[in-house]
């Protein structure tokens, strides 16, 4: 009964992950409509940390000194850099492609994963390497027409950015295991919170939040990013990535561009024929990568 309990807490974390991240894409999307990227990342950072900040506070002697350092990079690696990135990606590709590329994600997550941290591979995990690789370079190099994507180095981005969470689920797998999952998820914004908010307040935002309804609507987006897409999110990650392998926490990326592309059709977002080519070749090479367990 509890190996039940257990597997069926792993997929519905799974899956309620997928769709959480999933929209995250078009979130910033709409916070672009009346924020600069990194106002929007920024935005997002603050509203996480604060959002997570009263059910840790009282919990900072739990944590082993030993485990701050990684603690800290998780935070600049699983949510401070990558949001930066990511917002800076959306001015010049579509959230759908944001969210294709985001599967590059478990690519590097087994790369970084054999390189620095005695993961396992094999023959067919090589192939899916090479595939996912592929399948994004056609996703970011062609546009819905078919033809050269003017903006295709935007993806570059996209993917430091996957490069980023690959390590992160790394360090957490590895160094992390014994840390509660709410206060890892909290603590781990303690590096990159008020270092945002200094930010913040140091640019123009209160102006632009100042100037009208349609900027308090842009900022409602980024609020339900940073709470959902960060603060809720990252709680049920860290818990996942505890009860299952790092390869199988990374898979959430079958799905996640599968959500983001259908709130980009809803928002009127194309797909040409090649780019559904390379998406589908990102997802073959994600499979090919989880095939075996590790």
């Amino acid at each position: 009964m509890t190996n039940t309990n257990s597997s069926f807490l792993k997929w519905f974390l799974f899956v309620l992950l997928a769709l959480i991240w999933g929209s995250s894409f078009i979130l910033m999307k709409r916070g672009l409509e009346a924020f600069t990227p990194p106002q929007v990342a920024a935005i997002r950072m603050v509203v996480s940390f604060l959002f997570l900040f009263p059910f840790v506070i009282g919990h900072v002697k739990q944590i082993p000194r030993d485990k701050w350092i990684f603690i800290i990079i998780a935070g600049i690696l699983g949510n401070g850099i990558p949001a930066f990135l990511f917002t800076k990606a959306e001015t010049g590709l579509s959230s759908s492609i944001a969210g294709i590329l985001n599967s590059l994600t478990t690519v590097f997550a087994l790369i970084t994963g054999v390189l620095f941290f005695n993961m396992k591979t094999t023959t067919i995990k090589v192939a899916g390497v090479f595939l996912g690789l592929a399948g994004a370079v056609l996703t970011v190099l062609y546009n819905a027409k078919g033809g050269i994507e003017g903006n295709y180095y935007y993806g570059i981005y996209i993917i430091v950015a996957c490069i980023c969470y690959a390590f992160n689920v790394n360090i957490i797998k590895t160094y992390l295991g014994p840390i509660n999952s709410v206060q890892l998820s909290g603590f781990a914004l303690f590096g990159v919170g008020p270092l945002t908010a200094a930010y913040l307040f140091s640019t123009d935002f209160v102006t632009r939040i100042s100037s009208g309804n349609h900027a308090l609507i842009s900022f409602f987006y980024i609020v339900l990013l940073g709470v959902f897409g960060t603060g809720v999110s990252q709680i049920m990650f860290n818990k996942l990535l505890k009860t299952s392998s790092v390869l199988f926490t990374a898979s959430i990326t079958y799905f996640i561009p599968i959500v983001a592309i259908l709130w980009g059709v809803l928002d009127g977002e194309s797909l040409g024929w090649v780019q559904i080519l390379g998406f589908v070749i990102v997802i073959t090479g994600v499979f090919l990568i989880n095939k075996r367990k590790s």
